[in-house]
């Protein structure tokens, strides 16, 4: 009789390293989160692993801020032809084809599975739907009015170069508010889209998220950083308890309900600073 040979054991996925893995991660963060198109050379060397996502989130802010960036420079060059309102309202729809309104489904989403159900099952289900409903809906006009007109208000009393510089901090700071529930939430779906970016982000990956959506903050002005951060972190604890009330702890959408939260919480304070 043959004696079974021993089991072959499975490798794991290969991780790059150096500087071409960070490049690695950075595109695969990039490709996650807008609809950038890379040329196909660049995009066959990159390879889009599913594992690559848990170490491209420490690149999410950072893409929040090229996002900013498109929606500041498109802003930027509308000012030249039509009043600050218009302007203002052709950023942000540069930023929405940008990311394919990614975020903004999962505040859709969460507000429909939130507000229509009670049980944890529902909720998940619902938040699983990719229909709308009446509740997402009105989120999301309502989050798109007031992310417009706060935005013309710290045009008009700040100045353009205030608001772009605003813009920009405010796409990476939410971002990085959004991606540090990784280091403290459990993800609650056994598979999902999010599945391969919710892992424990914690280190100098944690360290760099942060640092990418508190150094833009900082360069608005340090009194501005100051207040952003405070604020962030009482919407961090109260969202954070919440999502953890209704489902235990974490799923993709939540993620995007959050940058959303986040960002209109960031330009309520830089309005209201500007009023100060």
């Amino acid at each position: 009789m043959s004696v079974p040979s021993d089991p072959v054991p499975v490798s794991e996925p290969r991780t790059p390293a150096g500087v071409a893995g960070e490049l690695r991660y950075f595109l695969t963060a990039l490709g996650y989160f807008t609809r950038v198109p890379l040329p196909g050379w660049l995009a066959r060397w990159v390879g889009f692993e599913p594992h690559y996502l848990h170490a491209a989130a420490r690149y999410f802010p950072l893409v929040g801020l090229l996002v900013g960036g498109v929606g500041a420079l498109v802003t930027w060059g509308a000012m030249l032809w039509w009043p600050p309102g218009v302007a203002v309202l052709l950023g942000m729809a540069a930023t929405l084809l940008l990311t394919g309104a990614f975020h903004e489904d999962g505040l859709a989403d969460c507000v429909d599975a939130f507000g229509g159900a009670w049980q944890r099952e529902d909720v998940l289900r619902i938040m699983h739907d990719s229909r709308i409903g009446a509740f997402g809906a009105i989120a999301l006009v309502v989050a798109l009015l007031l992310k417009w007109q706060l935005l013309v208000a710290i045009a008009e009393r700040g100045g353009l170069m205030v608001l772009l510089a605003v813009m920009v901090a405010a796409h990476a700071a939410s971002r990085a508010m959004a991606v540090s529930y990784l280091a403290t939430l459990t993800y609650m779906r056994p598979e999902g889209k999010a599945k391969p970016v919710a892992q424990k982000l914690a280190g100098a990956g944690l360290v760099f998220a942060l640092l990418c959506g508190l150094v833009p903050l900082w360069l608005v002005s340090p009194w501005f950083c100051a207040a952003a951060a405070g604020a962030l972190l009482v919407l961090r604890l109260l969202l954070g308890r919440y999502f953890v009330r209704r489902i235990g702890g974490y799923t993709g959408d939540c993620l995007g309900m959050a940058q959303q939260c986040a960002e209109i919480l960031l330009y309520l304070v830089a309005a209201a600073w500007m009023w100060s």
